[in-house]
């Protein structure tokens, strides 16, 4: 069953500097995409950041290969984008999402996103 989530994109670094920080508000079924130009090992934290979030890390190919549920806000520990002993930990690209949107919403490691950002040639879900 698809999922659908209204995202702001961040694909600058000057976008993912700043991502989601000193926003009071995200509603449900809302986020921000984090797209980076090439997959790399990744980390966040919630520093300015006033509202909880679920981070959901993903592959080039557009697999959830980890989702991190309830970030604290303001807190400055890192959220590594890999869990422990995963042995591709590069990632392309992050949602963040309000805090329990990835389970209401049924978001979970191992399924696949589709989204254009993503290299169709090898996309778990290409875009039609």
């Amino acid at each position: 069953m698809p999922v659908r989530v209204q995202v702001e994109i961040a694909d600058s670094a000057e976008e993912r500097a700043r991502g989601l920080m000193f926003r009071r508000h995200l509603p449900p079924g809302q986020g921000m995409l984090f797209i980076y130009e090439t997959p790399q090992p990744v980390s966040f934290w919630m520093r300015n950041t006033l509202i909880s979030l679920d981070l959901v890390f993903i592959d080039a190919r557009g697999e959830v290969r980890h989702v991190h549920p309830m970030a604290r806000p303001l807190d400055e520990t890192a959220i590594p984008g890999a869990a422990p002993g995963d042995p591709a930990p590069d990632r392309l690209m992050v949602l963040e999402v309000p805090g329990g949107d990835a389970a209401r919403l049924g978001i979970f490691k191992g399924m696949a996103l589709s989204h254009p950002g993503l290299p169709q040639a090898t996309a778990l879900a290409p875009c039609d």
